[in-house]
């Protein structure tokens, strides 16, 4: 419908600027043959002769007036009737030219009427000639085809448009019928992308890849519930086995035991719960405050607080970060206790700085891990074969967590190829003080 107007508006704009052009050049065509027949008459004047009482036929009246007002020649058509006009040529002009209507003689049609002056010793006489105006129109002949020409551009333009419109809304409605069918439970949908690379496509693209996510998203949280149910039922059932085999026969039951086993499976699913909070905390993006951190200060009081296991090798140097120490210690304790329960005998930690990032690495001398599975660990309840094996207590969540908390921090948490072993390092972007205005800034070298 906008089309349609807009187009209407426009053809019927341009239709009346082509009907006022040929109407003034008609016009002023009509009237050069008005002021010629004049012309003509004045010049016969000029020689004493009055003009021929016979129809000029370049206008359609014509008439002689002498300095007395009276008519002394006429063409036929203006016989018996009063002057075409009585308007004169402005001063110091021999010719002017008027639309006149309503005009004795003439009906309700309009006349372009010439005067032209002929000057005489007596007076000056005046020779008026008239021929019909041009209606708004012109003619007939040039308004129909004009109206015609409007009302196909528009019709085309409109059916044009309607097909456009059309053809661009219905992979819209493809779009909006797959999305309809989506669901909780059916994320497997995916919406039609349509060929012709627009906007549409685009939009289509867009909405395929926030599916994909969701999807992924929606996968990861229901494996992590599944995951989570199972974790934790574990040492419930543990618990309510051996309160049954306890009760079964309660005299010969060592209930010390059986309460230190409860303690032993207690604190693991506390520990199992803390670590699902501390996802829960850390996927929310919720934290304390950020605060410069050393590192190695952070560092050598772990290690020194650490019941001795196997043997840690440190190699740091002073590291400031920006961040939440109770989370970066986490991070230190979780690839600590990562690397001790597969270590061999030795676990070696450095800290450095790098290209403006601290990077902390863990590096143990255990079977490491192989190449295709270093993304697996990382994963939540996610724990290797030999894992299983080593550590059946363990949640899952530990270095999850750890990765977690780098993140939350602009850094990462990756493990690199290493001669024997697992080598984790953890970036965290290095902490520069701002620079205050008379005080000296401090320079932590590297080094």
């Amino acid at each position: 419908m906008i089309t349609a107007v807009v187009m209407t508006i426009l053809c019927l704009s341009i239709s009346g600027l082509i009907l006022m052009r040929v109407h003034d050049e008609r016009t002023m065509e009509r009237n050069h043959l008005n002021h010629d027949a004049a012309m003509r008459a004045a010049a016969l004047l000029a020689r004493g002769d009055l003009p021929p009482v016979h129809a000029d036929p370049s206008v359609t009246a014509l008439q002689v007036i002498d300095p007395t007002g009276r008519i002394v020649s006429t063409s036929p058509s203006m016989e018996g009737r009063p002057p075409l006009a009585s308007f004169a040529p402005p001063p110091g002009r021999l010719g002017a030219e008027r639309t006149l209507c309503r005009v004795p003689g003439s009906g309700d049609a309009c006349l372009l009427v010439s005067v032209q002056r002929a000057p005489r010793s007596h007076g000056d006489w005046m020779i008026y000639a008239a021929a019909p105006a041009y209606p708004w129109y012109v003619s007939g002949r040039l308004l129909a085809p004009l109206l015609l020409g409007c009302a196909l551009i528009v019709a085309f333009t409109t059916l044009g448009a309607r097909r456009i419109v059309i053809t661009s809304l219905r992979p819209v409605e493809a779009i909006r019928a797959k999305l309809s069918k989506i669901t909780t439970t059916e994320l497997g949908h995916r919406v039609p992308v349509p060929q012709p690379r627009d906007e549409i496509h685009d939009l289509a693209g867009t909405v395929n890849t926030t599916l994909d996510m969701l999807d992924a998203a929606l996968t990861r949280e229901r494996r992590f519930t599944a995951d989570a149910s199972h974790d934790l039922r574990s040492p419930v059932t543990a618990m309510r086995t051996q309160v049954e085999e306890a009760l079964l026969h309660p005299d010969e039951t060592d209930w010390p035991a059986v309460a230190r086993a409860l303690l032993a499976s207690l604190e693991r699913l506390h520990a199992i719960v803390a670590d699902l909070m501390e996802l829960r905390r850390l996927d929310a993006d919720a934290g304390a405050p950020m605060m410069p951190v050393d590192l190695n200060e952070l560092i050598v009081r772990e290690l020194a607080r650490r019941p001795q296991g196997k043997t840690i090798v440190s190699d740091c140097r002073p590291a400031l970060v920006r961040g939440d120490r109770v989370q970066l210690l986490r991070l230190l304790t979780n690839l600590l206790d990562n690397a001790e329960r597969h270590a061999t005998s030795t676990v070696h930690v450095t800290l450095h700085c790098e290209q403006g990032e601290v990077a902390l690495v863990v590096h143990d001398d255990g079977s490491g891990i192989p190449v295709h599975q270093r993304e697996v660990v990382f994963q939540r309840f996610a724990r290797l074969d030999a894992a299983r094996n080593k550590d059946a207590g363990g949640s899952g969540l530990g270095l999850p967590i750890a990765r977690e908390i780098a993140r939350h921090h602009g850094g990462t948490l990756t493990i690199e190829d290493s001669s024997r072993g697992a080598r984790f390092v953890a970036r965290i972007p290095l902490y520069r003080p701002p620079h205050r205005p008379g005080t000296i800034r401090g320079h932590l070298d590297p080094a």
